[in-house]
C-alpha cells in the first residue's frame, strides 16, 4: 500500500469552481481498481505555533495498493478531463508519494 499527499494550490478566484469540478470527480475515483482512500480536504486554522495555513490550499490524502495503481488512475479518462477542466485554475502542485515503515 501507498500513501499520496497532492497539495493543490487553486488560484483565489478559482477555489469554488475547482472545489466542485474535484468533488464531481471523486466518486469515479473512489471506484477504480486500487483505490483505498481519496479525500480533499482544506486546512483548519488552530492557532498552534507550528501550524502553515493556506486557504487556497487544497490538499488530497489518497490510499492505493500499488505505485501501478496510482499510474493507472493517473491516466483514465475521467482525470484527464479532470485535469483539462482544471489547468487555468491551479497555480502549482505538489505531491508526495509514501510508504508505511
Amino acid at each position: 500500500m501507498i500513501h499520496v499527499i497532492a497539495s493543490i494550490k487553486v488560484k483565489e478566484d478559482s477555489l469554488d469552481a475547482f472545489i466542485d469540478v474535484f468533488k464531481a470527480n471523486v466518486p469515479h475515483v473512489l471506484k477504480e481498481s486500487g483505490c483505498l482512500g481519496y479525500e480533499p480536504v482544506k486546512d483548519l486554522p488552530t492557532g498552534l505555533s507550528i501550524q502553515e495555513t493556506d486557504p487556497a490550499v487544497i490538499t488530497i490524502i489518497e490510499k492505493w495498493e500499488s505505485p501501478e495503481a496510482l499510474k493507472a488512475h493517473l491516466a483514465t479518462p475521467h482525470m484527464v478531463e479532470y485535469q483539462k477542466k482544471t489547468k487555468d485554475m491551479v497555480a502549482g502542485v505538489s505531491v508526495k508519494i509514501l510508504e508505511p515503515v
